[in-house]
């Protein structure tokens, strides 16, 4: 189920599934649904790559596999991506049913005609309702509606009904929760808004570099959005943004049907000028934006990707911020648009991108810190008076032989936004009766906190955890793990006579 606004609901579904089982003598012994996920790539379906995983490593413990219908393995693009996933099950000998269809799975040559049409259908469906959907934003955008994104310093999220009414501003991270409700840019505090106007004089009047703004602001104290210091890349962005324009910009990347990323070029773009209410005046505007373009427009390619190599010398490693915040270089967007790419301006200076070194960093010192997280656990078990045995393969702890525990760990990613996240992984196939999920700090040194997760709560091998999360998932949140070493304390009954 892609959206909560459908007739495909996961409960509609389950409706019909439960009516089919039990007109045909079924019980459903295991459930697999992967709620609010698009259909188009199974990279996000949790619940339909457990399926196949437990089909193909032979630990399905089901005959059948009931269907709502053909298009919810999918509305793949290619229409053989969801034969291919039928047919693994049914060579593993466990059949398929569809509950919705009219038409009986029996392997018949009508089936199997009716099956791939409708297949094909699901993909066209897609790809119908993607351009269809593309036109509605278009729309928006024309009519002066926001279509995502954070505001901007010196802007903010006003949220209006279907009326045009206001409702109030939305705070970070706020969303509408109508699908009538839109989104406007409005002004935001006087000060920020003061302080946009003299960025744009101090460049465009004064002559001033971006470095030599973000140090000015720096020094008064002032800091961007997100509340970090200004920095070159920052107030860069402040210039070439048409937003402090009054300008609805749109499309500059698409991400369509899920595929690749592309980013757009200018004349595809989709804009409406004048639908917010403007911080600079648009002469002053554009004049930074011819600044900025001759800046790149006076080299020539080789001398750009002289600038570049020179650059990747110093820094020892390239990325659009880098780019950004080096002081003489023409931006990151200026390389894109003359080289048609970053990767491939790296390319032409000999650079490939690498990984995330100290991300792996961050990894290998949470891997060897696992088993002496698990012993701390253990040993405040047995210091309770439990019987504590751990499996060697698995290390599932079991717990005097009434339930068993597993402990995850949880690396802290911050986001582009400035938030915490944690992404908790689950093996469904050895998942214990509670998990124990240790949640590091920002800098990933030591617990935060803990999490003790039911299995029967657990309807993903995937959670994704944000510094609050409602009561649902923070009412298992403790501070200690004392509640576990309580619940798990044995308790001796006198016999009676």
């Amino acid at each position: 189920m892609s959206t909560e606004h459908q007739r495909y609901s996961t409960e509609n579904q389950a409706d019909v599934i439960r009516i089919y089982a039990e007109t045909r003598g079924f019980t459903v012994v295991r459930t697999y649904a992967d709620a609010g996920k698009s259909g188009l790539r199974i990279d996000g379906r949790e619940a339909l790559k457990a399926l196949i995983s437990d089909v193909q490593s032979g630990t399905a413990d089901f005959e059948a596999i009931l269907v709502y219908d053909v298009s919810r393995w999918g509305r793949f693009q290619d229409a053989d991506e969801s034969a291919f996933y039928e047919h693994t099950c049914k060579r593993a000998g466990i059949s398929v049913h569809y509950c919705a269809e009219e038409f009986d799975n029996d392997g018949s040559p009508v089936s199997t005609i009716i099956k791939s049409v409708k297949r094909a259908m699901a993909g066209e469906y897609s790809r119908e309702l993607s351009a269809k959907v593309f036109k509605g934003q278009c729309r928006l955008i024309e009519l002066g509606f926001r279509q995502g994104g954070a505001p901007g310093f010196g802007l903010r999220r006003l949220l209006l009904d279907g009326a045009g009414n206001s409702k109030g501003e939305l705070a970070r991270g706020e969303q509408k929760s109508l699908q009538t409700d839109r989104v406007v840019l409005t002004l935001g505090p006087d000060h920020e808004i003061e302080t946009v106007r003299r960025i744009y004089r101090a460049f465009v009047v004064d002559g001033r570099s971006e470095t030599e703004i973000a140090a000015t602001l720096n020094m008064e104290g002032c800091r961007t959005d997100f509340d970090r210091p200004w920095t070159r890349g920052t107030v860069h962005q402040v210039l070439i943004n048409e937003k402090y324009a009054g300008d609805n910009v749109w499309n500059r990347t698409s991400f369509k049907l899920k595929k690749q990323h592309v980013r757009n070029s200018p004349e595809t773009w989709v804009r409406a000028n004048d639908a917010f209410p403007a911080i600079v005046e648009r002469a002053m505007a554009e004049a930074a934006q011819t600044i900025i373009s001759a800046r790149s427009f006076r080299l020539s390619d080789d001398e750009m990707l002289v600038a570049l190599r020179t650059l990747l010398q110093q820094e020892g490693a390239l990325s659009g911020i880098v780019i950004d915040e080096a002081d003489g270089l023409p931006s990151s967007s200026a390389y894109r648009s003359r080289f048609g790419s970053l990767l491939r301006a790296y390319k032409l200076v000999g650079y490939t991108p690498r990984r995330d070194y100290a991300y792996v960093e961050v990894n290998r010192a949470l891997r060897a810190m696992h088993p002496e997280v698990v012993s701390e656990v253990l040993a405040g078990l047995r210091a309770t008076g439990c019987h504590v045995i751990q499996d060697p393969d698995t290390e599932l702890v079991s717990i005097n032989g009434e339930f068993t525990v597993s402990v995850v760990i949880a690396r802290c990613r911050k986001t582009a936004a400035g938030s915490l996240r944690w992404q908790l992984r689950f093996d469904t196939g050895l998942l214990a009766d509670i998990t124990v999920a240790v949640r590091m700090d920002s800098a990933n040194r030591v617990p935060l906190d803990y999490y003790l997760l039911p299995a029967i709560d657990l309807a993903s091998s995937k959670l994704r955890l944000a510094e609050e999360n409602g009561f649902a998932l923070d009412a298992y949140r403790f501070e200690t793990l004392d509640l576990l070493y309580d619940i798990a304390e044995p308790i001796h009954v006198a016999e009676a006579a």
